[in-house]
């Protein structure tokens, strides 16, 4: 290779790399689901199964019928400016298709959400509720499927503690099937950041 064809290689990464976007997550919200459920009539796995897992805490859960993104705890209507809950990754997906958008990996979760400002570490000392988005340890976060095809929940749920699931540690594992949803698991999408 020639020193000017070294040159314009070079140039060419580099005019690339100032292209691309940097990305953030963005936590999908009841308010936004509703209008992918709107548009296509798309029904959830927990609408289909006629029930969803509903977690009082960590440890303590039940099966509850009629528990939906609606009403996640099958009596108190979801908030609008919430983060979806009662979702499947089956249902994420069908969302992100529907919005030309993609679930984060695993990885490249952890790697945004770290320089992603608005999202804070929660101390246990003080556990927020869900009404509050874009808090890792408010909800966990379904991600695209590693190598061996398991489903990862990232960052944290309002559930959490220190001494059970912490979800400030990056290197625990967390894995769910793709149909199942809970009262504290939720999804964010990539997108440009503005």
């Amino acid at each position: 290779m020639n020193i000017r064809t070294l040159i314009s290689s070079i140039a060419f990464g580099v005019v690339l790399m100032s292209c691309q976007q940097e990305q953030i997550l963005k936590p999908v919200t009841v308010q936004e689901f509703s209008e992918f459920i709107k548009t296509t009539n798309y029904v959830t796995d927990a609408e289909k199964f006629g029930w969803s897992i509903v977690q009082q805490t960590v440890y303590d859960f039940k099966t509850v019928p009629n528990a939906t993104w609606r009403k996640p705890d099958a009596i108190h209507a979801a908030k609008p400016e919430n983060p979806v809950t009662q979702v499947s990754y089956n249902d994420a997906i069908a969302y992100c298709n529907w919005a030309k958008v993609e679930l984060p990996t695993y990885d490249s979760y952890w790697q945004i959400a770290q320089k992603d400002e608005r999202r804070i570490n929660v101390f246990y000392d003080s556990i927020l509720p869900p009404e509050t988005v874009n808090l890792i340890g408010n909800v966990w976060e379904i991600t695209e499927p590693d190598a061996e095809n398991q489903i990862r929940l990232a960052g944290g749920s309002y559930l959490c503690n220190k001494n059970t699931c912490d979800g400030t540690n990056r290197q625990r594992e967390l894995i769910v099937d793709p149909m199942t949803g809970n009262i504290h698991v939720s999804f964010a999408v990539l997108v440009d950041k503005p």
